[in-house]
């Protein structure tokens, strides 16, 4: 999905995973933190070293989506929970997917066109957008999961 002002319900079937990484977190600016340097870490043990183009794509994606977890999806007492998965086939190309859920399901994404508004926040998802292959929301019980597959 490359449009934002639409939202994509759908999530893609991806491959077989080659690697999977899941772990919840506390819904607090300190949780969002250490997600993002899991997913480095993570990848750099997968083989995208620290400062790979493709390490920090979606380390930048996961600090975006993290952040809008803790700021706009927490629900007090609830965690949230960031999957990252690697998926292929041996001789082809890779799909990398980043999940993070909360429990709100009533606020989405609403991300911003091109060129809006003056503020300093509010382009997270442009981001997302951008380094995406494409990204959506699906619902879940209790509230929304945001992915973003970056193709390798």
């Amino acid at each position: 999905m490359k449009s934002p002002t639409s939202l994509n319900w759908d999530t893609p079937q991806l491959p077989v995973p080659l690697h999977e990484f899941t772990m919840r977190f506390t819904s607090t600016p300190r949780g969002a933190r250490l997600a993002r340097r899991l997913v480095s870490h993570r990848l750099h043990d997968w083989g995208y070293p620290y400062g790979d183009a493709v390490n920090e794509a979606v380390t930048l994606i996961a600090a975006e989506l993290a952040a809008n977890a803790v700021r706009h999806g927490h629900v007090p007492g609830r965690d949230f929970h960031l999957g990252l998965i690697e998926a292929g086939a041996p001789g082809t190309s890779y799909t990398l997917r980043l999940v993070v859920s909360d429990t709100r399901g009533e606020r989405l994404p609403e991300p911003m066109g091109r060129g809006e508004g003056d503020g300093e926040s509010g382009r997270g998802l442009l981001l997302v957008e951008a380094l995406s292959s494409r990204w959506g929301v699906v619902a879940r019980a209790p509230g929304k999961s945001v992915w973003s597959d970056l193709g390798t």
